[in-house]
């Protein structure tokens, strides 16, 4: 399995578990392999999630078990009574157990496996499944039948043990769970992918002028909800901003490709201490900014200088308050 493993070993979390056959007592077809092999699965994660690694272990023990025997009752007789070596016969892994993709986007998710032996009669399946919703079958293939079903996945990598899919054109409806599944007979292995949708807003700052003025900052196809929307007014060069609380926002707006819209606005009523122009600027952040917003200026009452009515987009580090989930 080290050969898989990227960036330093304390990052990395290693699970073993059994894996049970059931009652099969089909040979692993490699060289040694025995009806009677105990069978196990080691999973390495990186703590970052750059990558997931399984690894089925294959124990030959000398005392050859009944099948009626539980696994529990078998693994500790071997453990008390013999010397016990493991071999790793098969891997799956992914690069990408989490990936974060904006709209019409391609993206690949990463799913490559590596088996003991030459020319294994091997199954290669994605499946997809939705937040509480059915599972479907994307793409199948068999070594044994040379059948494929679906698309996404280059056949000819298979054969190198490369079973990465593509996804094109990305939409809301994308995100789910991605399941990679390799079957050698007995072994069954799969790896799960997150693939989440996540698209920024687009955002935009501007004044109206009615009886009562006002200034309006709107925040247009982001995914998922919700975005914070600050509102500032800065009355002199140099002057700490001042963030406005009397702000009202606008019922959300969902468009056809599943992706919202939403305003913030305030209205201006200048004080006697006001002279001149006043600087507004509103601050948006969301999710897909990973820790950053975005910032926006304009020049607005006292009175509207309508020839430096522009707006002003700048991304800095967000570091006065965290990001609204």
């Amino acid at each position: 399995m080290r050969k898989f493993v990227e960036g330093p070993v304390d990052r990395l979390q290693c699970d073993i578990h059994r894996y049970s056959k059931g009652m099969s007592r089909v040979r692993w077809p490699s060289l040694g392999g025995m009806g009677h092999d105990i069978w196990f699965t080691c999973t390495l994660r990186h703590t970052a999630g750059l990558f997931n690694i399984t690894s089925f272990l294959r124990v030959t023990p000398a005392t050859t078990m009944s099948a009626h025997q539980p696994d529990f009752f078998s693994w500790l007789t071997i453990g008390v009574k013999e010397k016990i070596s493991a071999s790793a016969v098969m891997v799956l892994m992914t690069r990408s157990p989490s990936v974060r993709v904006g709209l019409q986007k391609e993206t690949t998710l990463h799913c490559q496996f590596a088996v003991d032996h030459k020319v294994p009669h091997l199954t290669v399946e994605w499946h997809f499944q939705r937040r509480g919703g059915r599972r479907t079958k994307l793409f199948s293939y068999s070594s044994r039948s040379g059948q494929t079903e679906g698309s996404g996945v280059a056949v000819k990598g298979i054969a190198g043990g490369d079973a990465s899919l593509t996804v094109p054109i990305t939409k809301v409806s994308s995100e789910g769970t991605y399941v990679c599944s390799v079957r050698v007979p007995p072994l069954n292995g799969s790896v799960d992918i997150a693939l989440h949708i996540i698209e920024p807003p687009d955002v935009s700052l501007t004044t109206k002028e009615e009886q009562i003025p006002s200034v309006v900052c709107e925040a247009n196809g982001f995914y998922p909800l919700d975005v914070e929307i600050d509102l500032f007014k800065e009355t002199s060069s140099g002057q700490r901003p001042e963030k406005l609380g009397n702000i009202l926002r606008s019922s959300h707006l969902q468009h056809h490709d599943n992706t919202h819209s939403v305003a913030a606005f305030v209205r201006l009523r200048p004080s006697p201490q006001d002279s001149g122009c006043a600087i507004y600027s509103c601050r948006v952040s969301h999710v897909s900014l990973q820790g950053l917003y975005i910032h926006k200026s304009i020049i607005g009452p006292g009175e509207i200088d309508q020839s430096i009515n522009q707006s002003i987009q700048c991304i800095k580090p967000y570091t006065s308050a965290p990001v609204t989930k």
